[in-house]
């Protein structure tokens, strides 16, 4: 990791990352804190609907981003949704009305949604050997956990000095501070041309990252892996606060314990998984991990229909931690699963539509997290979310071949003799055959039926 942090460009690009989420981090704080002010029981009904207000900011905005970032300079783009999300996060102290809070959230997620997708597909650019993206995506992943648990820890220690909402201008230093770190880095400037070959760049459209995935079976099961992943992290994001202060009627900073120990499994999960991705495979450690899910929230449920209690607490602690645990080994090698996919020429596209069709997953689990948990309790939400987390972990597992080689032989029946993609290619009374890595780009519209590797 230490190879990584000595490569100036990424070094900056990390160094934006981490003060950013830092910032992120104080603000999942406050606006929880700031929900049960302004909504009290309720809460997370409120806390349920802007979060899904910011996945309807993720799932409309990062697909257009995607389709059109080769077009606009990336160390623009990325500085200056960093000043969009300071401003809104400045002004979420001084809201009176639930409405406010919803019109800020979509301003500042909607920035987010463009920001993220550039800044995942700017990485395997700087970094273009396996070896070294792999560890970026693994560093990536420890910046995430460090901010699920040292963000609570320092809204913790700052909640003793100031009120919470004094946080939300942590969020804005925070985001100040990443646009200062992309300013001062040069950016390699995005491929004009996708490998689509398409007019316009990668992918001409924003639906054409869409299409990627559709047809591309590990693809497939990632968006069913992200669908587990969101039923249970919403659960955690929008009902701990509920459980918090209403079930087990702790103080605010109790809060901030929870938030840790979700942290602290998803930080452990982290720095376990580059050996275990290099012994396994992406495949068998993110079903692996999936598969904890339901099983985990099956126990959240029965704690939550217990009556309240330390024991009931120290165990709500230790499932906290292992579902961050789980939802880390799932969602940290996501990156090597995108990359492997998509030609490099359409990475932006790629991670612009796993970015949105991901944040689908939970503009579907937030509301359902904070409505229902309104409405029947938290017990009934979690054991509904843990049917979700069930139903997309056996989805992943049917749509995720055992056999997955990157090389898979293939036969072109469209193209003509002598085509420069067609050098070294035999003839066959169906086409013309050979093999090579295997994505969905111009000359390979489908998965090959029967292909091996």
């Amino acid at each position: 990791m230490s190879a990584l942090l000595r490569h100036r460009v990424y070094r900056r690009l990390f160094a934006a990352q981490v003060v950013a989420l830092t910032g992120t981090g104080l603000a999942t704080v406050a606006l929880s804190l700031l929900a049960h002010d302004l909504a009290g029981a309720d809460a997370a009904a409120v806390l349920g609907t802007a979060l899904a207000i910011k996945m309807v900011a993720y799932v409309t905005v990062a697909p257009a981003v995607g389709a059109l970032a080769h077009r606009v300079p990336r160390r623009a783009l990325m500085a200056g949704t960093d000043v969009i999300r300071a401003g809104a996060a400045l002004a979420l102290p001084f809201v009176t009305e639930i409405w406010h809070v919803y019109a800020l959230i979509l301003l500042l997620q909607a920035a987010s949604a463009a920001f993220t997708p550039a800044f995942q597909a700017t990485v395997p650019q700087v970094l273009p050997d396996e070896r070294d993206y792999t560890r970026a995506l693994s560093l990536s992943r420890l910046a995430y956990d460090l901010e699920s648990l040292l963000s609570p820890l320092l809204a913790a220690a700052l909640l003793l000095l100031v009120p919470y909402p004094w946080l939300f201008a942590g969020t804005t230093a925070g985001f100040l501070g990443s646009a200062a770190l992309v300013v001062s880095t040069a950016l390699p400037r995005p491929r004009p041309d996708g490998a689509s070959g398409e007019p316009g760049g990668a992918y001409a459209g924003a639906g054409a990252g869409v299409r990627l995935f559709l047809h591309t079976p590990r693809l497939r099961a990632l968006l069913a892996l992200d669908l587990a992943v969101a039923a249970a992290g919403s659960l955690v994001f929008v009902n701990t606060v509920v459980l918090v202060r209403n079930h087990f009627r702790l103080p605010a900073e109790a809060l901030t314990l929870a938030l840790g120990a979700y942290g602290a499994g998803s930080l452990a999960a982290a720095l376990l998984l580059p050996r275990l991705l290099g012994r396994a495979g992406d495949r068998a450690v993110m079903l692996g991990a999936a598969a904890a899910l339901p099983a985990l929230l099956a126990g959240v449920a029965a704690l939550t229909a217990s009556p309240p209690g330390g024991v009931t607490w120290a165990a709500l602690l230790a499932a906290w931690a292992g579902l961050g645990a789980a939802c880390s080994a799932v969602l940290t090698p996501a990156g090597r699963v995108i990359r492997r996919s998509a030609a490099e020429a359409d990475l932006s596209a790629a991670f612009a539509a796993q970015f949105s069709l991901s944040h689908a997953c939970w503009l579907l689990t937030y509301p359902l997290a904070g409505w229902l948990g309104t409405a029947a309790g938290v017990p009934v939400t979690t054991a509904v979310l843990g049917g979700l987390a069930l139903a997309g972990t056996g989805a992943a597992a049917l749509a995720w071949p055992r056999r997955d080689p990157a090389r898979l032989d293939h036969v072109h029946a469209d193209l003509p003799a002598g085509h420069p993609h067609l050098a070294g290619a035999r003839p066959t009374g169906a086409g013309w055959r050979h093999g090579h890595a295997y994505v969905i780009d111009r000359h390979h519209r489908r998965w090959p039926e029967g292909a091996s590797g």
